[in-house]
């Protein structure tokens, strides 16, 4: 499953979720939006206002949400 979180700079929620998903040891690609502005305009069209923002596979969200990488860490046990 391929996992990405966009991210910035001096992101207190984009931590707290690179942390979670770390202790779980769920694999995932960073995006930083403050080294990579292009992808801002393609977030702002799925409706996000604020990072980070986690796309996995059909699913996404913004903020941190510890249900969601719970939830993650099922799947991708059940699928390694």
């Amino acid at each position: 499953m391929r996992i990405i979180i966009y991210t910035k700079d001096n992101c207190v929620q984009c931590n707290a979720t690179k942390n979670a998903m770390d202790k779980k040891g769920i694999a995932y690609q960073l995006i930083n939006l403050d080294q990579e502005p292009a992808h801002t305009e393609t977030l702002k069209s799925l409706g996000y206002r604020q990072v980070p923002v986690v796309m996995a596979e059909q699913e996404h969200w913004s903020g941190f949400r510890p249900d969601k990488i719970q939830a993650l860490s099922h799947i991708a046990t059940v699928r390694g």
